[in-house]
């Protein structure tokens, strides 16, 4: 085997990030093996790691690839029409709070996964007070009073988290209520015509 790492973007590497991630969020991170990886994107388990050298190298590509897409639909939810509408819906996405969830879980037993959901979160939540600030500013007094962007932000976080644990266990009680008050929140610092 060469020294060289194999490509990037290639189908077959794909294919593994797409089966991990779907254990991840079927069955957990524990369920993530090399076998089952393989077994599940169709491939011999040694393409596991002929792509990653190890676990810790497929849960990485694997987080970073979807950190990458919540940065970029964060960038989208600042162009919206209601950036603060946007945000929320990033931030709520249940596939992606069950996966945070699944990382923050793993991210207890391996290092490097840890520093990489911990700069990542920091990059996130820089972002997204950056984009509250921006529009508390070109509204002014419009947006109702309340928490800071950063207060905002981990409120946020915290809320899309408990909302997808509870959803996982098929608790529901007053989670209409709190979406509610959400609502009222996004009503009252939205654009107004």
């Amino acid at each position: 085997m060469s020294d060289t790492p194999p490509t990037r973007d290639s189908k077959t590497r794909t294919a593994l990030l797409d089966a991990a991630t779907r254990l991840m969020l079927d069955e957990g991170y524990a369920a993530v093996t090399t076998r089952k990886v393989a077994a599940k994107a169709g491939v011999n388990q040694a393409l596991v790691y002929y792509h990653f050298r190890t676990m810790d190298e497929l849960f990485l590509a694997v987080f970073r690839r979807g950190a990458e897409a919540s940065l970029q639909r964060l960038d989208d939810a600042a162009r919206a029409d209601d950036p603060l509408r946007a945000l929320w819906q990033v931030s709520s996405e249940p596939q992606n709070s069950a996966l945070t969830v699944e990382f923050i879980a793993l991210a207890n037993h391996r290092p490097a996964v840890r520093t990489e959901l911990a700069d990542y979160t920091r990059r996130f939540r820089l972002r997204q007070q950056e984009i509250i600030e921006r529009v508390r500013d070109d509204r002014n007094a419009d947006v109702p009073e309340g928490p800071t962007p950063a207060a905002v932000t981990v409120l946020a976080a915290a809320l899309a988290r408990i909302l997808s644990m509870d959803g996982a266990i098929g608790i529901t009680d007053g989670h209409d209520e709190v979406l509610a008050l959400v609502e009222d929140y996004l009503l009252r610092s939205s654009p107004r015509p």
